[in-house]
């Protein structure tokens, strides 16, 4: 079992662990960077308010995560697992204190599902008390406040794999406790530094003899093909839009590095050395995808761009026009975005004579009338031989939806990250 590395975000009210809320996301997007597998967020907020200000901060959270996240925490009431799920969160974690928690475990698992619950468990006879039902309708454990002989009761014992909050940042201990088959991963305080490498904490690890998740190619450096020099070319692209941001090259102690930081990495033909992009300007990028061409000779990465890919700080660096001829890129993520923003441009912007303002001026219960409306056109249109009525009524129908969607802030990056989650 591969062990995973689980930093630990705690919110409370208007508070972050490391700052004001709206750093949170920021947050997440530095464990990511650095190396996490995934993210435990810790709601330790108190009332009603304090506990949706949490809630929206979560969202923000899992939106720019793109790891897994875990949410622990005020976690009372099945209402309170289904908005942590609905913000996004993969797991979640009910504490199992002793029978009286029986019932909200049973029930969260049935609902929800046995892979989106964890039971959270604080020492050996609480799992005890409860093995047959924890080890029924949840995946794993989560181990609060782990220490080396704790673990070590839990471990002999337990039915499903088990996740170890460790409170201290003794590496030997930790190393100790994940060598364990049924350890699953660790959060706590090994990463109590959010800007430390969490790479390196993995090398040391495998080199302790833990199995963590490790990068690695499925192609080994003496299949490629290389130029003249030694090097092979590698064009860079952003990996959500597809944009292609630059090209450069690498040596094989640049691919090496690559993989084992996530940081692209190259070898710089003027000066004659490795250069990591970013590493004088803060203008990194973190590696999603590395593959290789038909002839073993081009890498394309696509990568996540911090900031401007091109040394005169354009974003990419092709800008330059060469050629052009007029030709049809529709892209149909681009043309609901296209629409989306001109909309949005008109509730801030409003334009006279426009029917968007409109159904803006009329307010939420006019545009809801409208999507009912345009919703019965399609299944009117749908028993019409012709599917020309049909894509005019569903175009009616997105565009409207478009309206309800500024209206309310969803965005058509909320939308698809749902779709791609179910």
């Amino acid at each position: 079992m591969k062990k995973l590395m689980i930093p630990c975000i705690t919110l409370k009210g208007d508070e972050v662990k490391y700052g004001n809320i709206t750093e949170g996301p920021l947050l997440a997007a530095m464990y990511r960077d650095r190396g996490a597998d995934a993210l435990l967020v810790n709601d330790i907020s108190e009332g009603d308010e304090e506990h949706e200000k949490m809630i929206l901060c979560l969202r923000e959270i899992c939106e720019c995560a793109e790891i897994p996240v875990y949410a622990a925490g005020n976690v009372k009431r099945l209402e309170d697992v289904k908005k942590f799920l609905y913000a996004g969160c993969g797991n979640v974690v009910v504490d199992y204190e002793s029978n009286d928690s029986a019932d909200l475990l049973t029930e969260a698992s049935k609902r929800f599902g046995k892979d989106k619950i964890i039971a959270g468990i604080g020492n050996a006879d609480e799992y005890r008390e409860g093995k047959d039902l924890i080890d029924e309708m949840a995946h794993a454990v989560f181990l609060r406040d782990a220490s080396v002989d704790k673990y070590a009761q839990i471990s002999a014992e337990a039915g499903v794999p088990v996740f170890i909050h460790y409170a201290g940042d003794e590496f030997d201990d930790a190393a100790d406790m994940l060598k364990s088959e049924n350890a699953a991963g660790i959060s706590g305080g090994l990463f109590a530094d959010a800007s430390e490498d969490i790479i390196s904490l993995k090398s040391r690890l495998r080199d302790a003899g833990v199995d963590v998740v490790w990068a690695e190619s499925s192609i080994a450096w003496p299949e490629f093909k290389l130029n003249s020099d030694g090097l092979i070319p590698v064009i860079v692209q952003d990996y959500k839009t597809d944009e292609v941001l630059m090209l450069a090259y690498m040596n094989e102690e640049a691919f090496d590095a690559t993989i084992r930081t996530g940081r692209m990495t190259y070898f710089s033909r003027s000066r004659q050395e490795l250069w990591v992009k970013g590493l004088t300007s803060g203008h990194f990028q973190y590696v999603k995808e590395l593959r290789l061409d038909c002839d073993n000779d081009t890498i394309l990465a696509k990568v996540d761009q911090v900031g401007a890919a091109c040394h005169t700080g354009s974003r990419s660096c092709f800008f330059q026009t060469l050629l052009k001829k007029e030709y049809d890129d529709t892209n149909p993520l681009r043309v609901f975005q296209s629409v989306y923003d001109v909309i949005l441009d008109r509730k801030v912007h409003p334009k006279e004579g426009s029917y968007t303002n409109y159904l803006f001026d009329k307010g939420i219960d006019k545009i809801l009338k409208k999507v009912g409306e345009e919703c019965t056109e399609i299944v009117i249109a749908a028993k019409n031989p012709d599917k020309e009525e049909i894509k005019y009524e569903i175009s009616d129908f997105l565009y409207h939806v478009m309206v309800l969607m500024a209206e309310r802030g969803v965005t058509w990056e909320e939308i698809t990250r749902e779709l791609a989650r179910r």
